[in-house]
């Protein structure tokens, strides 16, 4: 039996943990609460369709669900919950090596705040670089870099719980996120911009 919404809303993340180790159903609002976002993570790290995103999203919520008691209430439960699901993300990637290759994501809703940023701090001639040619180009970087640009400017984590999603030291994540910019204006340098508004995801 699903629970409310409205009585899912009514409980901090930690509740939540504390209710489904007694009673399966309030599983559900952890569910409802984080999947919009995983899944869209999921999208963006691995390229996959919506079908296939939902089946690796589905196989890291059963781990969620199996690993839920030994759940560290230290750690912020958004960090814990995209440490699996990238995780799980990334085994789908290495069991099969061509996954994500070639395939086109829907940023549509990728527009938080902090993207306005990072298309600040990409050093080029071109000021007004279209956000639909900076997913195209955050696509193409190496997976480590990638994942750094998603989990801070899609995601919106801080440099803490990037750590923890990728049991990485924080001076690593800044690091990352340095090269990874570094990579994004190499690439805004080698694209005329006369080319940059005909490229999509």
């Amino acid at each position: 039996m699903l629970i409310a919404s409205k009585k899912c809303n009514e409980l901090t993340d930690q509740e939540v943990v504390d209710r489904a180790l007694r009673e399966v159903d309030y599983f559900s609002c952890l569910y409802e609460r984080y999947e919009p976002a995983l899944l869209r993570y999921v999208r963006r790290i691995t390229g996959a369709g919506q079908d296939g995103a939902e089946d690796i999203l589905q196989d890291a919520f059963i781990k969620i669900w199996r690993n839920l008691r030994g759940y560290d209430p230290g750690m912020k439960l958004s960090s814990w919950l995209y440490r699996i699901v990238h995780n799980e993300a990334i085994s789908a990637l290495r069991r099969q090596t061509s996954f994500g290759k070639n395939r086109t994501v829907d940023w549509a809703d990728a527009e938080p705040l902090l993207l306005h940023s990072l298309l600040s701090e990409v050093e080029t001639e071109e000021k007004n670089i279209p956000a639909e040619q900076l997913h195209h180009w955050v696509s193409q970087l190496p997976q480590k870099y990638r994942e750094v640009i998603l989990l801070r400017y899609f995601e919106e984590l801080d440099y803490e719980a990037i750590s923890d999603v990728l049991q990485i030291p924080e001076g690593t994540v800044a690091t990352r996120l340095n090269r990874a910019r570094k990579a994004l204006e190499k690439t805004a340098r080698a694209t005329p911009a006369t080319n940059q508004k005909k490229i999509r995801p």
